[in-house]
């Protein structure tokens, strides 16, 4: 069969690659010059077809007239459309006697849209695939004419799954092609109910929503971690991003406080870092000055106020730890204490750090491990060591 292809991005490589090795003739190959503005990581459709000997065309428009008819006077047998970033208008969709095919980056009809591979890490899906379909006027709608699904790990970045995606798509051409030449291959109405559509992804989706658990946060993680543009937060008025994270189901244990067990690093005012010999490469937040209630932990007391009122807190020290020292300044200082016991344990809240390996971080449902991250405008680096040189502190709150 004379095959037209559209191409781009890796898949479209593997597709064309596909079809060149089980010996279909490709008179030509569509696809987009590379945006200057674009971070290029994946192959280049262009160099392929040029090594393989094919013609290659890289219109502005691939639906202008004069392509059109162009792309008529090669008298095509198939189109192959495989992550081309433009819809085939009516005019080219009608040329092919034997059809128009597009691969898509889901099992279809789930994932319908843009950015299917990294939609299925954000939604947390174990499973996804690559499907062969019909193309229609509506985008990824067309019958089914093969799947081949691709399982998802916990390891998975967006990079590592458009790389499986890829592959799964090549084995697939491979598979099902020859059944479209000799006219046996399945055609399967997509099911509407079970259909789902996802838009555009922008930079500005990556922004961390610490309510949620920590698997959503994790899955945002990797769904826009390198090359893509990254997960963030804020911290204080500073963009920060997270490259890395690791799901913790809860918080590892904290060492009891003891004042032979920790070795001052960093002062920093109310509170500082501490290295913990009791358990090598793990840093805990140490009390300096008068907010060692913070960290370290007594017996729960109740303060009586003034008024007659009662206050529970843990740990004391200063005024709002002393029964009767005057009803404002025990107010104040019950409701400031409450507020660092409680800091650690709100979603965005820095409650730990692992020295080598990451900060710990509070979610709405859980832990998350931050291992990589980086302020805009500075290199990135091992989250731990933000918070050994200055930059965070434990019982600070990410986030707006």
């Amino acid at each position: 069969m004379r095959v037209v292809v559209f191409g781009y991005h890796d898949v479209g490589c593997a597709c064309l690659r596909g079809l060149l090795d089980i010996g279909q003739e490709v008179p030509l190959v569509v696809t987009h010059a590379d945006d200057p503005g674009e971070t290029i990581w994946f192959g280049s459709v262009r160099e392929l077809a040029a090594s393989r000997g094919v013609p290659v065309m890289t219109p502005a428009d691939a639906n202008a007239s004069d392509l059109v008819e162009a792309i008529r006077a090669l008298r095509p047998d198939a189109f192959l459309s495989c992550y081309f970033r433009q819809i085939l208008g009516p005019a080219l969709l009608a040329i092919p006697p034997r059809g128009a095919y597009n691969m898509h980056g889901s099992l279809l009809p789930k994932f319908r849209g843009r950015a299917p591979v990294n939609w299925v890490l954000v939604k947390g899906e174990t499973v996804t695939g690559v499907t062969l379909h019909h193309m229609t006027e509506k985008p990824d709608r067309g019958d089914i004419v093969g799947q081949r699904a691709v399982p998802i790990t916990d390891e998975d970045t967006a990079l590592t799954l458009h790389g499986k995606c890829a592959a799964a798509a090549g084995d697939l051409i491979r598979e099902v092609w020859p059944r479209i030449e000799e006219g046996t291959a399945p055609r399967i109405p997509q099911d509407p109910a079970q259909a789902s559509y996802f838009g555009r992804r922008r930079p500005e989706d990556g922004r961390i929503d610490w309510s949620l658990s920590a698997r959503e946060c994790f899955n945002l993680v990797r769904a826009v971690t390198h090359p893509y543009p990254g997960a963030f937060t804020t911290a204080g008025d500073r963009k920060l991003f997270v490259w890395k994270a690791k799901l913790l189901p809860e918080e590892p244990s904290r060492p009891k406080p003891a004042a032979a067990a920790t070795a001052p690093v960093r002062s920093g005012g109310e509170a500082g870092i501490a290295a913990d010999r009791r358990e090598p490469g793990r840093v805990v937040l140490a009390a300096i000055g008068p907010e060692a209630a913070r960290t370290s932990p007594q017996p729960e007391r109740r303060d009586e106020r003034i008024d007659g009122g009662t206050d529970w807190t843990s740990g004391a020290g200063g005024p709002c730890g002393r029964p009767g020292g005057g009803n404002g300044e025990a107010s104040a200082g019950s409701a400031a204490l409450r507020e660092a016991q409680q800091a650690p344990t709100r979603p965005g809240a820095i409650t730990s750090v692992l020295d080598g390996t990451g900060f710990m971080v509070r979610t709405g449902s859980g832990f998350l491990l931050v291992e990589r991250a980086q302020f805009e405008g500075h290199e990135e680096r091992s989250a731990d060591r933000l918070v050994r040189s200055g930059g965070l502190h434990v019982g600070q709150r990410l986030g707006p």
